[in-house]
């Protein structure tokens, strides 16, 4: 029996604009959806459009004040603080309601799984995983990912994993929750020495009764697809084996790709699929099967994340895609009217995601990665981390 998928969508997230010239454009998800449709993964898919979050809901995160100074910033002539109006988070008008919407959408996402609609809901337009309580960041205004967790807890669940595979430390969600044992916070991204916000270290293990929940994989700049999916596959799969999500929560964003303009890494599209498939299996062998899938960061507009994530989407619904699938015409004409730069011409970037499973060798540059975060964690919840049957 195929897994049962919602999909929250409506044209109104395209709302979200921080400004003409901001790098978070969402012609990447207009031009998503729209490759979606013509590759025939949305077929016979109802799209179900969300509501605005209730206040009640975003106050499990945001703080009533920063909501008001959300609300109000429009129309302030002074600026009102809380990382708003600066250039990551410029002010704009209709930014609550846009913003609120994305994190209803999440949060529908969740319902439909909790109610038993769905065995896995997707929100493209979520993700916005850096917000904090009290404030804007890294382009994000609400975090919808947890509002949408924290809802789930609301509901009465005691273990949810979120696992962030953003090239960007996943802090405002890290930050939510570092002292919640319900929670486990797992989050793969590029070295905070070389990359905002600066946080993510081994180190950051969580709070309290928190402690061993929060996970950091602080991989090295240049890493490609073989080295991100050896320290993927060398701590995420043992602690979700130990901890049995009852929803798996994943944050999906692309800009670990080569050719995003605002980081270091140098992952393909393949790579991409192979990481969605990877959270696919997990999401059924760990969770049962219930997967709250949100997008994220993406700044390769036009040549990544249409691609990277129709794949993601494929994979939620078990419509997986040939990589070698060309793109349509009519997208290419689409895409072209917004960009002057070549663009690719199938589903894949003719790379070889395979790569060699970590063996306490420390034969790779990741090693050390997975090492540091298997000692500062495995222990805790009763791992060998240094033995790779862990």
């Amino acid at each position: 029996m195929n897994p049962r998928t919602s999909v929250v969508w409506t044209p109104e997230f395209l709302t979200y604009q921080l400004s003409d010239d901001h790098p978070l454009n969402p012609v990447r998800l207009d031009l998503t959806m729209e490759l979606s449709r013509q590759l025939g993964v949305l077929d016979d898919v109802d799209l179900i459009a969300p509501e605005p979050a209730t206040e009640a809901e975003l106050t499990r995160v945001h703080t009533p004040g920063y909501q008001t100074a959300v609300r109000s910033a429009p129309e302030a002539p002074f600026g009102v603080g809380h990382g708003l109006g600066t250039a990551d988070n410029p002010i704009f008008f209709g930014m609550h309601e846009a913003a609120n919407l994305i994190a209803g959408g999440s949060v529908r996402a969740a319902r439909e799984i909790h109610e038993g609609r769905a065995d896995r809901a997707v929100n493209l337009a979520g993700g916005l995983h850096h917000a904090m309580p009290d404030r804007a960041a890294g382009f994000c205004v609400y975090n919808d990912c947890s509002v949408a967790i924290a809802w789930l807890l609301e509901q009465g669940y005691e273990r949810i994993a979120y696992v962030d595979v953003d090239v960007h430390h996943g802090d405002g969600v890290q930050a939510s929750f570092y002292d919640d044992p319900r929670v486990m916070t797992i989050s793969l991204h590029q070295h905070p020495l070389t990359l905002w916000p600066g946080t993510g270290w081994a180190g950051e293990i969580g709070r309290g009764d928190g402690e061993g929940y929060a996970v950091n994989l602080a991989i090295p700049p240049g890493t490609g697809d073989a080295g991100w999916l050896r320290a993927f596959h060398g701590v995420v799969p043992s602690l979700l084996e130990k901890f049995q999500p009852q929803v798996l929560v994943t944050e999906c964003g692309a800009d670990t790709h080569s050719e995003d303009p605002l980081a270091n890494m140098e992952l393909s599209v393949d790579g991409h699929r192979a990481i969605y498939h990877s959270l696919r299996d997990l999401a059924e062998r760990t969770a049962a099967g219930k997967w709250l899938v949100l997008g994220g960061g993406g700044y390769a507009l036009f040549r990544v994340v249409p691609r990277s994530w129709t794949h993601l989407l494929a994979v939620v619904l078990d419509r997986d895609i040939d990589p070698d699938r060309p793109l349509p015409a009519d997208w290419i004409a689409r895409a072209a009217t917004h960009t002057r730069a070549p663009l690719p011409v199938a589903m894949t970037d003719n790379a070889d995601p395979a790569f060699t499973p970590w063996g306490g060798d420390g034969a790779d540059r990741v090693d050390p990665t997975i090492l540091e975060t298997r000692r500062a964690v495995f222990p805790l919840h009763g791992l060998d981390p240094d033995d790779p049957r862990d």
